[in-house]
C-alpha cells in the first residue's frame, strides 16, 4: 500500500466524531513505536516532519523508513510537512514524496497569509498532495516555531471562512488555547470551545486542526525529574478537553511534546538504573514501547480513533 493523502481519513473522521493523530516523528524507534501502536489500535495515522527533523535526520533518511513502515504495518498512512514556513520547503516536500503539507503564513498579514498559502495550494494540487494552513497564532515553542504569549492570536471565525474560501487549502490549524511545548498554561487551562463551534458552523464539514496538544502526561514529567530532569511544573491540555474538541469538528490533533517526555523519561531511567551499559539498543527498546504505550492511550482514549481503519 502506497502513502495516502488525509481526504478519506479527515472525512471518516468528521463523520465518526474522532481525530486522527498526528504524530512527530525523528528517528527509527519513534517510527516503530508510533506504528506499532496504530496496527494495534487499527487506527488511522499521519506521521509528520518538522523542518527541524527533516535538518536532523535528512529527508530521505526519514522517507525510506516511512515507506518501510507502510510496506512492514499495511496501515494507510499519511506524511506531512509540520510549519513549513514558505513556498520552498513545501515545494521540496512535494516533490520528495510527501502527501500532505503545511504552509504555516500565521507569522504574516492575513493577506500575505492568503497569498502564500494559495501558491502552495496551487502548486499541490497539481500533485495530487493536500495542504493543511493557519489562521491565528498559537504561543509557545516548538523547533523554529517561537511565539511569546503576549503575540498569540485567536482565530477570527469571519476570517476563516474567507480564507477557506480564497485559498482552496484542505484543512485549517486554528488557534482556541493551545500552545507549543510543554508549559502551557496560567492556571486552569482553558479552550475556547464558543469559538470552535462558531467555525464548524461557518465551515461544516471542513476539518479543523489543532497544533500544541499535547497533554504532558504527569508520569513522564515525574520520571524526567526523578532521574535528573527538569520540566518541574510542566501542564499541557488536558485529555477531556481534547476529545471534547475532536467531537466537534477537529479531525487532526497533533502531538509531539509527549512523544518527547515519553522517549526521555524511559532512557533517562534506563541509563540510571543502568550506568554502566553503553549499548543504545538497551535503552531505546524501552523508550521505542514507552512510545508506543503513550500512542496506543492517545488513540484510544483521547482521539477516540481506534478500529476506524
Amino acid at each position: 500500500m502506497p502513502l495516502v493523502t488525509t481526504k478519506e481519513m479527515f472525512k471518516k473522521a468528521y463523520e465518526g466524531n474522532y481525530a486522527v493523530g498526528a504524530f512527530n516523528v525523528n528517528n527509527m524507534e519513534i517510527i516503530q513505536g508510533i506504528v506499532d501502536a496504530a496496527k494495534e489500535e487499527k487506527s488511522p495515522l499521519i506521521l509528520q516532519v518538522s523542518a527541524g527533523a527533516r535538518k536532523y535526520a535528512k529527508h530521505i533518511y526519514l522517507m525510506k523508513l516511512v515507506e518501510a513502515a507502510v510496506e512492514d504495518s499495511g496501515l494507510p498512512i499519511a506524511l506531512h510537512l509540520d510549519h513549513g514556513d514558505d513556498f520552498e520547503i513545501c515545494k521540496s516536500c512535494i516533490d520528495g514524496g510527501f502527501t500532505s503539507v503545511m504552509i504555516d503564513g500565521s507569522k504574516h498579514s492575513f493577506e500575505e497569509n492568503i497569498a502564500v498559502t494559495k501558491r502552495v495550494v496551487e502548486y499541490a494540487h497539481e500533485r495530487g498532495v493536500v495542504v493543511e494552513a493557519e489562521l491565528g497564532k498559537l504561543a509557545g515553542i516548538e523547533d523554529d516555531v517561537n511565539v511569546d504569549a503576549k503575540d498569540a492570536i485567536y482565530t477570527n471565525p469571519d476570517q476563516a471562512v474567507e480564507f477557506v474560501q480564497r485559498t482552496g487549502v484542505d484543512s485549517l490549524a486554528i488557534a482556541i488555547g493551545t500552545s507549543h511545548g510543554a508549559y502551557k498554561f496560567k492556571g486552569e487551562p482553558k479552550l475556547d470551545f464558543e469559538r470552535l463551534e462558531k467555525i464548524t458552523n461557518l465551515l461544516p464539514n471542513f476539518p479543523l486542526v489543532l497544533h500544541g496538544a499535547s497533554t504532558v502526561l504527569p508520569e513522564f514529567v515525574e520520571l524526567c525529574n526523578k532521574y535528573g530532569g527538569n520540566v518541574a511544573g510542566a501542564q499541557g491540555v488536558p485529555e477531556n478537553l481534547l476529545r471534547q474538541a475532536a467531537q466537534l469538528g477537529v479531525c487532526k490533533i497533533n502531538i509531539d511534546t509527549d512523544l518527547r517526555l515519553a522517549m526521555t523519561a524511559s532512557v533517562r531511567k534506563h541509563l540510571y538504573e543502568n550506568p554502566g551499559d553503553f549499548d543504545p539498543r538497551q535503552y531505546l527498546k524501552p523508550a521505542r514501547s514507552a512510545i508506543q504505550a503513550m500512542v496506543a492511550h492517545k488513540m484510544k482514549n483521547v482521539l477516540g480513533s481506534s478500529n476506524n481503519l
